[in-house]
């Protein structure tokens, strides 16, 4: 039986550090993503005028890139393979079971709400630096067995677990009775007053275990001062405990520093020029509005009272009769540097959120084959440590989950990936991009072993030259033949 007192506790713990995240976390979301549900409390502060949107812009272009680049829709982006431990005999038993399972998991990916909840997370993690995936087993009956939600990161509290990644998850959110009622049961409905009808407040809480495995436990909320219903029970304000074998939070960072929980974001390094752009931008246009409707003046017999005089556009300011009135200092010349200010800004912006790497295709500028390639390789190296951590933190707690469904289904073999027998491959866009050069390479030194003449080629393994290049290439098994088992 879970010990209510002792996990509210960690929760409160866990809930006071994210805190000394939540003002920055508060002006990133308000600069970068304005439309995110992010309140984390009711003094975060008021979301700021906007009135430069190069953020935003570089935010969903980085956002898009990460969804192409790692899960792209409607693509074969992971593959099971056999491990290094198998004899080749036994891979090539295997590898048409593999191929099956890969396939069935690629199409219930597809027929879920994957890439529209995904990509809900990556926004998450652009902007703050962390984002979380509840990956749950849809109904029986659905289009697919697989049921995704982006939780805001003001519903959640993460704590590193055992493993290092952040598995260690409180969720708080609210319910109606009616939608209490279908996920607990009436049983579990708490006692309040019949004009009460305020949403429940739930804290779920997913704990690892030492060996392997997860805990969850749902509970009301201690302080909400509701009456569970059964009075009789030792945890009166549980509401659910079970185990899982795998976690249905799936949390992830972009970066993070050394003794931190939570990540760090581009738009958190960009956010002073974020900042000071939206402020240049707000004073440009403030100046423009008094550059059309002007600031006049006006004869009057009192006198002049600099305190009274607001510069606002349209103003009409006193002066006395055959006065001057309020003369500007003239400087020597005339330089308008706001321009220049705003530009380099943006792109210190666009920078930070690489929206500089692949520019816009247009007719003044049209980059070469090769320009487009270094530009590639030079984002890949700068996004080389978060791809090996979202591969590690993201990628690979997928996977590992969506086969735990499909098995306890029913619908594959008792698999396991335990990094031995069977691996995962990515094949998403970076890792093919690295595949095509190494192919690139390989092609280079077969024309050369070619140019060597015919004794050089005879010393070639050319049916581990195919199986190499076919697989490098991204190309299906079966263009080369197989070689028989013995049994």
């Amino acid at each position: 039986m879970a010990d209510i007192p002792s996990l509210y506790q960690s929760y409160q713990q866990a809930l006071a550090e994210r805190g000394n995240w939540e003002s920055v976390w508060q002006e990133c979301y308000a600069y970068a993503l304005p439309t995110r549900e992010t309140t984390f409390a009711p003094s975060s502060g008021k979301v700021p005028g906007l009135y430069d949107a190069t953020a935003m812009d570089a935010t969903d272009r980085l956002a898009a890139l990460m969804l192409s680049e790692l899960t792209p829709p409607w693509v074969e982006w992971f593959h099971l393979t056999a491990g290094a431990e198998l004899s080749d005999g036994e891979k090539v038993q295997i590898a048409p079971s593999l191929g099956k399972i890969s396939q069935k998991l690629q199409m219930h990916l597809d027929r879920s709400n994957f890439s529209t909840e995904i990509h809900q997370c990556y926004l998450d993690l652009v902007t703050v630096g962390t984002a979380c995936l509840l990956f749950e087993e849809a109904p029986i009956g659905s289009n697919s067995a697989f049921k995704f939600t982006a939780v805001p990161l003001n519903e959640i509290c993460l704590a590193e677990g055992p493993s290092g990644r952040l598995d260690k998850v409180f969720r708080t959110f609210q319910m109606d009775e009616d939608a209490f009622v279908a996920k607990f049961g009436i049983q579990k409905l708490p006692k309040r007053d019949s004009d009460d009808k305020s949403p429940l407040r739930i804290i779920e809480a997913l704990i690892p275990r030492v060996k392997g495995g997860y805990d969850y436990i749902a509970f009301l909320d201690p302080n909400s001062q509701l009456i569970p219903s059964d009075d009789t029970q030792e945890s009166p304000f549980l509401l659910r405990e079970t185990y899982y074998t795998t976690s249905p939070f799936i949390a992830f960072r972009w970066l993070k520093a050394p003794g931190e929980t939570y990540g760090r974001s581009p738009v958190m390094k960009a956010l002073p020029d974020i900042k000071t752009a939206n402020k240049v931008v707000e004073l440009i246009l403030k100046n423009a509005t008094i550059a059309v409707t002007g600031i006049w003046l006006a004869e009057d017999d009192g006198v002049l009272n600099p305190a009274n005089i607001n510069l606002t556009p349209g103003a009409i300011i006193p002066k006395a009769v055959g006065s001057k009135g309020l003369t500007p200092l003239e400087s020597p010349g005339k330089f308008d540097v706001s321009q220049l200010v705003i530009k380099d800004l943006r792109e210190r912006i666009r920078h930070a959120l690489l929206g500089d790497k692949l520019g816009t295709v247009c007719d003044e500028m049209k980059m070469t084959a090769t320009e487009v390639l270094e530009r590639t390789e030079e984002m890949i190296r700068i996004l080389g440590a978060t791809y090996g951590r979202l591969q590690s933190e993201l990628l690979t707690p997928l996977i590992e989950r969506a086969v735990n469904i499909l098995r306890k289904r029913g619908e594959i073999h008792e698999i396991f990936l335990d990094g031995q027998l069977l691996n995962i491959t990515y094949k998403s866009p970076r890792a093919e991009n690295q595949a095509q050069k190494d192919a690139q390479k390989a092609l280079a030194w077969l024309a050369a072993v070619g140019g060597m003449g015919q004794e050089a080629l005879s010393k070639m393994n050319v049916p581990e030259v195919l199986k190499w290049l076919t697989d490098k290439m991204g190309l299906p098994a079966n263009f080369i033949q197989q070689p028989e088992v013995i049994q």
